[in-house]
């Protein structure tokens, strides 16, 4: 008799609470293999795929995309441990979704395995399964079972299922005569979301603007490759309802006016203001805020800023960049050559690359450094590090930004990639700007600032001339060192801007 397993969300790690449905990979009637990614979520920190962690046939999924579940609510059920097995090795057709032909591991196959027996293998992250790879999805035969919808959408499977041999079928919800199925899920399962399959949609940016104005994804037609649904189409869209709401009021207020009346006889409504739009804060914007949030409530924070002239640095750089033969390696950035300095200058001055156990009363001074930087994405702000920046030099680290700052783009950065950093390094003057004043990155106990470098009058070997000039600004924690230890590592970090030579002394 085929066994039904709930599979919940699990804890993602890094004290996330919740996770929201961006795409389904399996729908009901697939058959899955241990630790087959079966849905992929976004939480406040990274997109995941989840994987499942029993194998057999997927018979209720709960949450449609765009739905946000806590840890711990229901995923999907997954029944397993059929008499005969619901076996996945064997040549495979090609259904209406257009799988390709194939054979699953063995690792999926009937009750035999180990880990189904025990009721799955207990892993819940991407990686740390059993190695298998994942199989194909895969539905029963329609000539194994009689689908038969019923009225609640419930769905059935036959226990007995002799035959290893399964194809792609439409996910339709069935049935079986009650004398010879045995039920396994009573959710209901909308034929609507089956038949229609996913929305052909991929930023949650343009999925949480779609709910935010109760636009149907379902209903446009995507500008993108293949169909894909953009921002420019969902905007389209909510402009199209905006123009409509206000041809049927001022249609309306026409119907509903005297003839004859003036303007400023009309109805009340007529001259409302509109409603305040309210954007909830949650996701990666919920986080953030947070962050930034208990970062200015726990942390006394200053800043200090000076001027650099980065005239000789742009011409270092220059230099690296137009080397030639065996020894000339990939293009480094500024931003990599900043943090180089950084990595230098937090070596001379370990108080910034702490942090402070408030419980204890105490300063942590952190062995090793953990560079952060920040990168704008679709997503928001996000924090990518780079792990042990101070072992890197300045073309290891550029390579590792370039890597890291790619996947942030494409909202692939794990959790894990996203935390533990030590320091954190922001370039803000891609944006235009010439300061700021950072916000600390808790519970980190220090932030490096860099404004963009531009051509500017400046007293250079005592004459006044053009040179390329960037503000830095330092904000720091107050309790982990005083305004000389802080202006100490500034100095420094500006004296290798300006003298490239001084870093040669610390390589």
């Amino acid at each position: 008799m085929a066994q039904v397993l709930e599979f919940k969300l699990p804890d993602l790690g890094e004290g996330l609470t919740e996770a929201e449905i961006v795409r389904w990979l399996v729908e009901v009637g697939d058959v899955v293999a241990i630790d087959q990614p079966v849905v992929e979520v976004e939480t406040a920190k990274a997109m995941v795929e989840v994987p499942c962690p029993y194998g057999g046939v997927v018979t209720a999924r709960f949450g449609e995309e765009g739905t946000e579940l806590p840890v711990g609510a229901p995923l999907l059920t997954v029944a397993v441990g059929a008499p005969g097995g619901l076996e996945t090795s064997g040549p495979v057709t090609p259904g209406p979704s257009g799988a390709r032909n194939g054979s699953a591991p063995s690792g999926s196959s009937s009750g035999s395995s180990a880990a189904e027996s025990s009721g799955g293998s207990g892993n819940v992250l991407v990686g740390y399964g059993t190695g298998a790879p994942a199989a194909r999805r895969r539905r029963i035969r329609p000539d194994r079972l009689d689908r038969t919808p019923t009225l609640s959408g419930a769905l059935t499977v036959e226990a007995p299922v002799s035959e290893a041999a399964v194809s792609e079928a439409p996910g339709v919800p069935v049935t079986e005569d009650s004398s010879t199925a045995t039920p396994v899920s009573a959710a209901p399962v909308s034929v609507a979301e089956v038949s229609d399959g996913p929305v052909p949609v991929v930023s949650p940016l343009v999925r949480r603007l779609a709910r935010q104005h109760d636009i149907d994804l379902r209903r446009l037609a995507g500008s993108g490759p293949d169909g894909l649904i953009l921002r420019a189409d969902v905007d389209r869209a909510i402009r199209q309802v905006e123009e409509t709401e206000a041809t049927k009021t001022r249609t309306a207020q026409a119907a509903a006016a005297p003839t004859g009346a003036s303007p400023a006889s009309a109805s009340p409504a007529a001259s409302a203001a509109p409603a305040a739009e309210r954007i909830p804060l949650r996701g990666v914007r919920g986080a953030v805020a947070d962050k930034l949030s208990r970062s200015r409530t726990e942390i006394p924070d200053a800043t200090c800023w000076v001027d650099a002239d980065a005239t000789e640095l742009m011409a270092v750089r220059a230099a690296m960049n137009a080397a030639t033969g065996p020894s000339a390696g990939p293009k480094v950035s500024v931003l990599a050559l900043l943090a180089r300095i950084c990595t230098a200058a937090l070596a001379r001055f370990p108080e910034l690359n702490s942090t402070v156990d408030t419980e204890a009363r105490e300063i942590v001074r952190l062995p090793g450094v953990h560079l952060g930087f920040a990168a704008q994405t679709e997503r928001g702000l996000v924090v990518p590090v780079v792990r042990d920046a101070h072992t890197r030099n300045a073309e290891s680290i550029g390579a590792e930004i370039a890597r890291l700052t790619e996947l942030a783009r494409t909202g692939k950065l794990s959790p894990a990639q996203l935390t533990g950093g030590t320091f954190t390094l922001n370039n803000y003057g891609v944006f235009g700007v010439d300061g700021s004043t950072p916000i600390i990155n808790h519970p980190e106990a220090a932030m490096l600032g860099v404004g963009r470098i531009m051509p500017k009058p400046w007293v250079h070997q005592g004459e006044l001339a053009v040179r390329q000039v960037v503000q830095l600004s330092l904000t720091f924690d107050h309790r982990v060192c005083d305004g000389g230890t802080a202006g100490g590592f500034l100095r420094y970090v500006a004296d290798c801007v300006e003298q490239p030579a001084v870093l040669l002394r610390t390589l």
